[in-house]
C-alpha cells in the first residue's frame, strides 16, 4: 500500500496519474498501512511475498493460515537474513533488512500487496496539495526495495513480475516454475532458484519414454502453473515425435459436483492412453485419485506427476491403493538442519517480529491464545512453553533451501555490485545510495556459489537455474505400508533404476500404455492418419518382405523372404538328381539299349564275314548301330549335373545318335531306290553304290550337323543358367531355381531339325521304295520304322513345346 499524508485530498489521482498514468487503475483508495507485514530494519531492504494465508472464499481476500507453504518458508528467509548480517565475508558492514508481505495465495491480492515495494519510486508533487490549516503535506520517507523474494505460485509471480520491471526491481522467486517466465523479453527482471516446468517436462518426458509408454493423456489444474507444464510437455512431445497425447484434460478452478468423476470417465475413453501426465495442485490431485477410487479404477491409471505431488503424503492419505506405482517429480533438495535447530528454537517471546507467529502458534498447538485468539472454541489456552517439535509434529517444508538459496543470491550479487562500486569502502558507499536495479540485475545472472545444500546455485540468460530433479515411486511393500522411493534422478538427462520400481503390489513388470501393441516380424505398421502412434499390422505378403518398420519391399529377383519375412535369401537351386523317378527310369531303359546296341554290334564284329552280315550292309550297319547307342548314351548327360563340359556334350550329341541313324537310313532308301530306278531303264548299275560311296555320303550328311553344332559353339558358347521362372510360385516356400544349360527353345528346335530333316527325306525315299520286289524285304521295315518315328515325331513336338514344362523336363536342358 502507498502511504500518502492523511491531510491527502481529491488531488491524488491527478498527482499520481501525472507520473505513471498507467498505474492509477491498478491502485486502489488511499488507506493506512496494512498492518499485517514485516519491517526489518537494514541498509539495503529486501522485499517478500509468501503466501502465509490461503486463498479466501465468498469475496475474502485472505483465508486459513498455510503452517508449512506460509510460517516455514518466511522463516527461512528472516533465517538466511540473519546469517548473511552476521557473516563478516558477506557484505561487511552492510545490512540487510526486509518488508515481508502475505500474498494470500492470490494474484491479484498479490499486485495490491507490492505497490508496497514501488513506493518509494514514484515521484510526489505536493505543491497544490495543503492541509486544512494551510499547512505544505508531510509525506512519510518509504523503504527502498531493491529486489524482491517471491512469490511462490507461479500465477502470483506473473502478476508481480508485471509491476516490478516496470520500476526496474529485480525479482527472485523460490517456487515458481511456470515455463511462461522463462521468457525474457516479458519477464527480464524475473529469476528463480528453481527450474522451470519446462526442464521438469523433458525430465517426465524421458521417464514416459523409458517406461516404453507413448500413448498417454494430460491433466492440469487451470492456471499458470498447471496449464504452462502441460504445454511445455505436449510441445516437447510433439518435437521428440516419440509420445502421443490421447487427451489434455483440465481441471477447472472452481469443480462443479460430480467434475472428477467426469475426468475419470473421459479418461477412460481412452482406456488404452493408461498414464496420465499430472501438473495439478494437492487438492486436485487428492480429489481425482478420490474419484479413480470410487469408479474402481485402482491399479488402471499410471500416474505421473509434477512436484506439485512430489513426494508428499496429503493427496494420498487414504487412497494408497489407488496411488500405488506412482511416478512423482521433484526438484533435487536436501533438508537444512541449521533451519531445524532454528525453528525448534521459536517462541512467542523470542519472535516477535513475525506478525503472524502467534496465529501459527493456536493452529500448530491446537490452543487460544487469550481474549483475542483466533480460534474460537478452541478446547484449551496455550501457554507460551509449548515447543515446536516436542509438542507438535514438525518436518521441514521442501521449499525452505530454495527460500534461503534465493536471499543468499541477492546477498552475493550485493556483495560483487558492493565490490566493484565501492571498493574498501566501509558500508554503503554513494554509488550505492541508490541502486540501480538493471545493474543489480547483471550481477544476480552472474552469481555462482554453492547453496545452502551444498549444490551450485546458478542463472541462465533467462534467469532460470538448471534442472536437477529427484524422481520417486510412492511404492507399497510386503508389509502394507506406503512410502515414496527414490529411484532415480534427472540432470540434463534421465538416471533410472528401472529395478527398483514395482508395480501393483510387487510386480516387477512395467505396465503398458500405447495405443497399439508392436507389430510381429514380418508385419509393416499402417499408422492412423493424425496419430502416429496409432496403427494397424499389415502382413508383407507373396515375395515381399519387411523392409523398415513401415514398408514392405520385393525381394531381388533370385530371392524370397526368409521365415519371419525380414530379410531375403536365395532361392534353393535344384537338379534333377540322379535318384529322382524322372532319372531312373531312363537310366534303366538307356542301360537296356545300351546294353542290347552293344550285343548286336559284339554280334556283328564276331561274324563280320559271314553271308548274313555282308549281306545286310556291314559298313551301314555299324553306323546305323553307332547312332542308336548314341541315342541311348545322351541320356547320361542329359541328368548329369549342368556344367560347361556337360552342356559341351548335350550340344553334340543331343542330335548327333539321331543324325547318324537317319544319315544311314536315307542313303540306304536312296540306294534302294536308285537301283530299282536304274533297273527300270537300263542294265548298268547307277554310281555311288558301293560301300565306300556309301559312307562318304553317310558322312557327309553327319558333317553338315557337326558344323552347324561348332557354329552354335562360336555363336554361344555353352554355359549353365538358374532359371527362376518355371518354379516361381505363390507361395515363396515352394518356389525353386532351376540349374540348366542356357539352351533355349529355339536352339533345340534349330539342333534337332536337320535331324528331323533326314529323317523327313528318308521317310519320302521309304514310301517310294515300297512297290520293290517282296524278296528284297529291307525296304519294308525301314519304310515302318520311319512312319512310326514320323507320327511319334509329330507328337512329341506340340506335347514338347506346348505345355508347361516341369522342373525335372527343365532340367535336361
Amino acid at each position: 500500500w502507498i502511504v500518502f499524508p492523511l491531510c491527502l485530498t481529491h488531488h491524488k489521482q491527478g498527482l499520481l496519474s501525472m507520473r505513471h498514468p498507467g498505474l492509477w487503475r491498478q491502485i486502489p483508495t488511499v488507506q493506512p498501512e496494512y498492518a499485517h507485514s514485516i519491517r526489518l530494519d537494514g541498509d539495503i531492504m529486501l522485499g517478500g511475498l509468501f503466501p502465509v494465508h490461503s486463498r479466501g472464499e465468498r469475496g475474502v481476500p485472505c483465508g486459513e493460515l498455510k503452517k508449512e507453504k506460509g510460517i516455514h518458508r518466511l522463516e527461512a528467509m528472516l533465517f538466511a537474513i540473519d546469517l548473511i548480517n552476521k557473516d563478516p565475508e558477506l557484505l561487511p558492514n552492510v545490512t540487510l533488512g526486509a518488508r515481508i508481505l502475505d500474498t494470500c495465495s492470490r494474484d491479484t491480492y498479490a499486485l495490491e500487496q507490492s505497490l508496497t515495494f514501488v513506493q518509494a519510486l514514484i515521484e510526489r508533487d505536493g505543491s497544490d496539495v495543503r492541509c486544512a490549516n494551510g499547512d505544505p503535506p508531510i509525506f512519510a520517507k518509504p523503504d527502498k526495495v531493491v529486489g524482491v523474494i517471491g512469490a511462490a505460485a507461479s500465477s502470483v509471480s506473473i502478476m508481480v513480475a508485471n509491476i516490478l520491471r516496470l520500476f526496474k526491481i529485480p525479482q527472485i522467486s523460490y517456487a515458481s516454475t511456470a515455463p511462461e517466465l522463462s521468457d525474457n523479453t516479458r519477464y527480464d527482471f524475473f529469476s528463480r532458484v528453481v527450474p522451470p516446468d519446462s526442464y521438469q517436462a523433458q525430465a517426465m518426458l524421458d521417464i514416459v519414454t523409458a517406461m516404453g509408454w507413448n500413448y498417454v493423456s494430460t491433466l492440469a489444474s487451470e492456471g499458470n502453473y498447471g496449464e504452462s507444464g502441460v504445454e511445455a510437455f505436449v510441445q516437447i512431445s510433439r518435437e521428440s515425435g516419440g509420445v502421443c497425447i490421447a487427451q489434455s484434460l483440465k481441471i477447472p478452478r472452481e469443480p462443479m459436483p460430480g467434475e472428477f468423476d467426469k475426468l475419470i470417465l473421459r479418461l477412460l475413453e481412452t482406456s488404452n492412453a493408461r498414464a496420465v501426465i499430472m501438473f495439478a495442485n494437492e487438492d486436485d490431485i487428492r480429489r481425482i485419485l478420490d474419484a479413480a477410487k470410487r469408479n474402481n479404477q485402482t491399479g488402471h491409471f499410471l500416474w505421473v506427476g509434477s512436484d506439485s505431488w512430489g513426494s508428499k503424503i496429503s493427496p494420498v492419505v487414504q487412497q494408497e491403493r489407488v496411488a500405488e506405482g506412482a511416478v512423482t517429480i521433484l526438484p533435487k533438495r536436501a533438508s537444512i538442519d541449521a533451519f531445524d535447530r532454528y525453528f525448534r528454537s521459536r517462541s512467542l517471546s523470542n519472535n516477535r517480529r513475525n506478525v503472524w507467529f502467534a496465529e501459527f502458534w493456536e493452529e500448530n498447538f491446537v490452543c487460544k491464545l487469550g481474549m483475542h485468539g483466533k480460534r474460537p472454541g478452541s478446547p484449551k489456552k496455550c501457554t507460551g512453553l509449548e515447543k515446536v517439535g516436542r509438542d507438535s509434529t514438525y518436518e521441514q517444508e521442501g521449499k525452505v533451501q530454495f527460500v534461503m538459496d534465493a536471499v543468499y543470491a541477492m546477498a552475493h550479487a550485493l556483495h560483487r555490485m558492493h565490490r566493484e562500486l565501492c571498493s574498501g569502502y566501509p558500508g554503503l558507499c554513494p554509488r550505492m545510495a541508490n541502486i540501480d536495479g538493471k545493474e543489480l540485475l547483471t550481477f544476480i545472472r552472474a552469481v555462482n556459489f554453492n547453496g545452502s545444500a551444498g549444490t551450485p546455485v546458478t542463472f541462465n540468460e533467462n534467469g532460470d537455474a538448471p534442472g536437477r530433479y529427484d524422481i520417486f515411486q510412492y511404492q507399497i511393500n510386503n508389509r502394507s505400508t506406503a512410502e515414496y522411493k527414490v529411484i532415480g534422478h534427472w540432470t540434463d538427462q534421465l538416471y533410472l533404476n528401472m529395478d527398483a520400481m514395482q508395480w501393483t503390489s510387487g510386480d516387477p513388470s512395467v505396465p503398458a500404455s500405447v495405443c497399439s501393441l508392436p507389430c510381429k516380424m514380418g508385419e509393416r505398421k499402417k499408422v492412423v492418419k493424425g496419430v502416429p502412434c496409432c496403427w494397424h499390422c499389415e502382413r508383407c505378403e507373396g515375395y515381399h518382405f519387411q523392409a523398415s518398420e513401415f514398408m514392405c519391399e520385393l525381394c531381388p529377383y533370385e530371392q524370397r523372404p526368409d521365415q519371419n519375412r525380414t530379410g531375403c535369401q536365395p532361392i534353393p537351386i535344384i537338379k534333377l538328381e540322379w535318384h529322382s523317378p524322372w532319372a531312373v527310369v531312363p537310366v534303366f531303359i538307356s542301360v537296356l539299349g545300351i546294353l542290347a546296341t552293344t550285343f548286336v554290334i559284339v554280334t556283328f564284329v564276331r561274324y563280320h564275314d559271314t553271308p548274313i552280315v555282308r549281306a545286310s550292309g556291314r559298313e551301314m550297319s555299324y553306323v546305323l548301330l553307332t547312332g542308336i547307342f548314341l541315342c541311348y548314351a545322351i541320356t547320361f548327360p542329359m541328368i548329369a549335373a549342368p556344367d560347361v563340359a556337360v552342356c559341351s556334350f548335350r550340344r553334340i550329341f543331343l542330335g548327333l545318335g539321331m543324325c547318324f541313324s537317319y544319315a544311314a537310313l536315307l542313303t540306304k532308301t536312296n540306294r534302294i531306290h536308285r537301283i530299282f530306278e536304274q533297273g527300270k531303264k537300263a542294265v548298268t548299275p547307277p554310281r555311288f553304290i558301293s560301300p565306300a560311296s556309301q559312307l562318304v555320303i553317310t558322312f557327309s550328311l553327319i558333317s553338315v550337323q557337326l558344323m552347324g553344332v561348332f557354329v552354335w559353339f562360336a555363336a554361344d558358347p555353352p554355359h549353365t543358367v538358374v532359371d527362376y521362372g518355371e518354379q516361381r510360385t505363390q507361395d515363396p516356400e515352394n518356389a525353386r531355381g532351376v540349374l540348366k544349360c542356357d539352351i533355349s527353345d529355339l536352339s533345340l528346335i534349330c539342333s534337332l531339325g536337320y535331324s528331323i530333316l533326314l529323317m523327313v527325306t528318308c521317310t519320302v525315299y521309304a514310301i517310294k521304295t515300297r512297290g520293290v520286289p517282296e524278296t528284297f524285304n529291307e525296304a519294308k521295315p525301314i519304310g515302318f520304322t520311319m512312319y512310326t518315328t514320323c507320327i511319334i515325331w509329330l507328337a512329341f513336338i506340340p506335347i514338347f513345346f506346348g505345355t508347361a514344362q516341369s522342373a525335372e523336363r527343365v532340367s535336361l536342358f
